[in-house]
């Protein structure tokens, strides 16, 4: 029960911390419903040329744009800039000999920091451009309790996923001076694979059903599809799954690169 306060002590720390930056939530907000606004548009003209494109409608289509626009900073779906770029700064001065000696898991700690990030991106940078899509647009919104519920297991689920992959970035500051050529490739990677340029099911052929078993597929496309009802034969639980096993292999190779390297720590720096 001692170590679950810790936990909840660091997230709820790390929500106040995000939540002092009002000026940079609400640059956040209006940029995201502006960029949500100009792709809407595009998505119309898009699904006007071809109905029903990747299996979805229109207000599938536009319900898509609004949702990756609510999940852009909490799955971090573009170069990510939360604790991988802090966490590797103590790797490279030295400072993470001080972490590994505290009486708490290194992977936990940083994990319960960007839980608590993700929460207040959720409700200061999520929540209002999806209000406003539905507002101005037909989307296909569900208007049962369970499906939200399920979408907002999904959006769990997806959020460890993404700090899994982003604590393999963070990890590779060990073995390198500057990660910020991995970071950038991983916000590439990141981009295309989670569907955030077009979603996975316009992929056409090998490509998208190689993209849809890639673990940035369960950051947007799984939580839209599970919000939307879209995701076919894989059903709700299957979708839960999907992330679950993701997440699960992705903390585990976390935890054997960090023992790998915690074994042969090599000091960059300070």
């Amino acid at each position: 029960m001692q170590v679950v306060r810790l936990y909840a002590a660091v997230a709820a720390g790390a929500f106040r911390r995000y939540a002092t930056y009002r000026g940079a939530t609400f640059a956040g907000v209006f940029t995201n419903t502006v960029f949500g606004l100009i792709i809407a548009c595009t998505y119309i003209a898009l699904w006007d040329e071809r109905p029903h494109l990747g299996g979805y409608d229109q207000a599938q289509a536009l319900t898509f744009v609004w949702v990756g626009q609510a999940m852009f900073s909490v799955m971090m779906l573009g170069v990510p800039s939360g604790f991988e770029a802090e966490l590797a700064a103590r790797i490279r001065s030295g400072d993470i000999a001080v972490d590994l000696y505290r009486p708490a898991d290194l992977q936990l700690w940083w994990l319960a920091q960007d839980l608590g990030r993700a929460v207040f991106q959720l409700l200061g940078r999520g929540a209002v451009p999806m209000a406003v899509g539905a507002l101005l647009f037909q989307l296909a919104l569900p208007t049962d309790l369970f499906s939200w519920l399920a979408f907002l297991v999904s959006v769990f689920l997806g959020i460890l996923v993404s700090f899994a992959l982003r604590y393999l970035v963070a990890m590779s500051a060990f073995w390198l001076m500057d990660v910020s050529g991995v970071t950038q490739m991983y916000g590439i990677t990141a981009t295309f694979f989670c569907g955030m340029l077009l979603p996975l099911n316009v992929f056409p052929g090998a490509i998208g059903d190689v993209a849809r078993v890639l673990p940035w597929s369960a950051l947007l496309q799984v939580p839209a599809d599970v919000l939307m009802g879209t995701h076919g034969g894989r059903g709700v639980l299957g979708s839960f799954l999907f992330q679950a096993a993701w997440a699960a292999g992705l903390f585990v190779a976390g935890r054997l690169l960090q023992a790998t390297a915690t074994r042969r720590v090599v000091v960059q720096g300070g």
